[in-house]
């Protein structure tokens, strides 16, 4: 199965975000795939036990601190008979009529330096709903407070955390970074027990102190430590700045009172960075982050902002997911295929982006860590070397040469080459150099 596992992730490799007839080029292939990816034996979780193994030796050769990145995003399928993958909620068709969207729910755990560099995948949950309710319906019947974690889709949280934990075995260098959806009490528990920490965006006004009060009383009170400059990055690529009021205290939170008998207080930092001035072009910006981490001064609350923004880099690869591998064109038919090979995507996606922010945050690396020496060759016999260029480093000269590829302009206002130039570039490549093996067996 390692074997058929192994070819598979080449092929798609090779044919990036085409099908999988396409990416295989015969039916035999073909058919190996699909057995593959139709094989009881074979689960997501084997899949990608590879590239576990290898985001664990990659976190032990760094040092300092490591953001792991947990998320939960979706993906959307039209099938006549959705039932076979399950459902994701309900839209509505140009005629008002209500359609069941079905497809695949996917929680994962991205491992970052503190610089943005992904090193892999440290852990993966895929799930299908049989039914569709909707939040508001299912609140009528039960009080979601009252209900164990482990009979919610909410405990996705608690078990990526403890597989990362497992995984990486060093969880005092480990700090896990969510969004206010995990914002859940059990997870700073569980952060406690296995000796690791978290930084989230927090949603729920705690009770805090002798429970007489609140997280909001108690921060409304709080001096302001100091400002902080952002820069920001609007749709249409021009950049502003934006000056933030910052505040943290230390505070004793209580459990929520249905779980207080089965749950200790947590001594927790909560920071607070607002605008106070919003410019009237965009929304406000608020942020409310709660940590296990000490933070004693203005630069160590700066800093668990900085970290807190690495946070849209799993939304980043999950873009990669959908627009460069196109996970979402497959025409697989069960929920069992489609999570084998989203599996797959996962993969091919990581390197993308590994090969786009190696080069930003590490740019004297070896050019051997992004790409192997023949396509390093074909790159160098492409494309010219600009004037400007011949002062990078060798690393970012080459994925210069990839990103032109894929239709970067390298003009001196534009920004570090990104994730959609580089899946270009890599397409492009990938069939130059099938090419350019035909020729060499033919010619010699």
């Amino acid at each position: 199965m390692g074997k058929r596992c192994r070819a598979l992730v080449e092929q798609l490799w090779k044919g990036l975000g085409q099908a999988i007839p396409l990416a295989c080029q015969d039916w035999s292939q073909t058919k190996a795939a699909y057995r593959f990816l139709s094989n009881e034996r074979v689960s997501e979780q084997e899949v990608l036990s590879g590239h576990f193994e290898a985001s664990s030796q990659r976190f032990k050769s760094t040092e300092g601190i490591i953001l792991v990145l947990q998320d939960t995003t979706t993906f959307s399928f039209r099938r006549e008979h959705p039932e076979r993958i399950g459902y994701l909620g309900k839209s509505f068709s140009l005629k008002n009529e209500p359609i069941m969207q079905c497809g695949i729910l996917m929680h994962s755990s991205l491992a970052v330096t503190t610089e943005g560099v992904p090193l892999g995948l440290t852990a993966i949950k895929f799930w299908t709903r049989d039914k569709f309710k909707g939040c508001t319906a299912l609140k009528r019947k039960i009080n979601p407070t009252r209900v164990p974690i482990e009979e919610k889709e909410s405990s996705r949280w608690l078990e990526n955390l403890r597989q990362s934990t497992a995984l990486l075995g060093d969880p005092g260098r480990c700090v896990q970074v969510g969004d206010r959806e995990s914002d859940i009490y059990e997870l700073f528990c569980l952060a406690q027990e296995l000796n690791t920490h978290f930084l989230i965006r927090t949603c729920v006004n705690r009770l805090v102190g002798d429970g007489g009060h609140t997280v909001k009383d108690e921060m409304e009170h709080e001096k302001i430590a100091g400002l902080h400059t952002i820069k920001l990055c609007d749709t249409k690529g021009g950049y502003s700045e934006a000056c933030l009021e910052v505040k943290f205290r230390r505070l004793r939170v209580l459990p929520p009172l249905g779980k207080q008998k089965y749950y200790p207080t947590q001594e927790v930092t909560v920071i607070h960075a607002y605008e106070p001035t919003p410019s009237s072009e965009r929304e406000r910006i608020e942020w409310k982050l709660i940590t296990s981490l000490p933070v004693e001064t203005l630069e160590d609350a700066i800093e668990k902002l900085e970290w807190y923004a690495m946070r849209w880099k799993i939304e980043t690869f999950h873009k990669i997911l959908k627009s460069g591998c196109r996970a979402e064109n497959s025409k697989l038919q069960t929920a069992e295929r489609l999570t084998k090979l989203i599996a797959v995507y996962c993969i091919l996606s990581w390197r993308i982006f590994w090969i786009t922010m190696l080069a930003r945050a590490f740019p004297s690396a070896p050019v051997e860590l992004a790409l192997t020496q023949q396509e390093e060759t074909l790159l160098n016999q492409l494309v010219n070397d600009s004037p400007s260029a011949e002062r990078l480093p060798p690393l970012q000269q080459v994925l210069l040469k990839l990103a032109k590829l894929g239709g970067y302009l390298a003009r001196s206002g534009d920004p570090p080459p990104g994730n959609t130039v580089i899946w270009r570039g890599i397409r492009r490549l990938t069939d130059i150099q099938l090419g350019y093996e035909l020729a060499r067996e033919r010619c010699g």
